[in-house]
């Protein structure tokens, strides 16, 4: 079975290890449950699961999705039946026990990135506020979540050998400190909404893919949008997302700067990498108002 480039990192621990050895047993067993024809070599994007081209007896495209079993993804078929197709593509169906996801194909599937900047903002100013619909349990809280990066910060920092200036980290945590408690209402947001897993379709123009939920205030939602480098990596293109993302979604301005720097920091170590790219953000949201 192909493994994508995107998965090589698996092949680093040994639950990445054990999770690929079962991936063939597990593929072979869904591709029966569901009666599947395999449609095509996996795609490279996904980066935590195996994502292959399949279709349904009636001929129907789909994407059959084994996830790395991680606790980001834990509830993303939670979010999908929970949008059911507005904004996001619609979930088919799921297998708890083999982390394995059947959901609809983006047709032609075309991301985000590929918009000029402003026409690709257009779309998530209109994608956001229908994806943020009231939710609670059992999605997690971004409060909670927060408590975890609060923690888990220092740690990863000493751990990396202090790879940036410990303002940073300072900063982050006195945002954090204030931005958890005063947060308005609760809606389902996504922590890895960037111009990748926002495909052009068929059904909708654009869909939502791979969420990794959260319950938090709406001030989260264009955090992924503002930081990541598929739309532009340089500080005046953070900061032109962020002035207009803020503006017309009509949301608070500061609040979603120090989401950005809060969750990019968090986000900034992974295991024993460290994401420059990250760190840079940063540094620009906080050295410039």
């Amino acid at each position: 079975m192909e493994i994508p480039e995107s998965l090589r990192w698996t092949e680093r621990t040994p639950a990445g290890r054990a999770w690929r050895a079962v991936l063939p047993k597990r593929l072979a067993e869904c591709v029966d449950r569901w009666e599947l024809r395999v449609a095509g070599r996996p795609f490279g994007y996904a980066f935590a699961s195996l994502a292959v081209p399949a279709e349904l007896p009636d001929g129907t495209a789909a994407v059959l999705k084994l996830q790395y079993p991680d606790e980001d993804s834990v509830h993303e078929a939670t979010a999908l039946a929970h949008w059911a197709g507005r904004g996001a593509i619609r979930l088919l169906a799921h297998d708890p026990d083999r982390r394995a996801l059947l959901v609809e194909r983006c047709v032609p599937g075309t991301p985000l990135y590929e918009l000029p900047l402003d026409a690709a903002l257009d779309v998530v100013v209109e994608l956001l506020p229908r994806l943020g619909v009231p939710a609670g349990p059992p999605f997690t809280p971004l409060a909670e979540e927060a408590a975890g990066w609060a923690e888990r910060m220092p740690a990863n920092w000493e751990r990396a050998n202090r790879p940036y200036e410990r303002r940073l980290l300072d900063a982050a945590l006195g945002l954090l400190a204030e931005l958890v408690p005063s947060q308005g209402e609760q809606v389902l947001v996504n922590q890895d909404l960037h111009a990748g897993n926002v495909l052009r379709a068929a059904r909708q123009p654009w869909l939502a893919i791979d969420p990794k939920p959260l319950v938090g205030e709406r001030e989260f939602a264009p955090v992924p949008m503002v930081r990541g480098a598929e739309l532009g990596h340089s500080p005046e293109a953070v900061r032109h997302r962020l002035d207009r993302l803020s503006a017309e979604l009509g949301l608070d301005r500061e609040r979603v700067r120090g989401w950005t720097i809060v969750h990019t920091a968090a986000w900034s170590i992974g295991g024993d990498q460290v994401f420059p790219g990250n760190v840079e953000v940063v540094r620009w949201l906080l050295d410039a108002q």
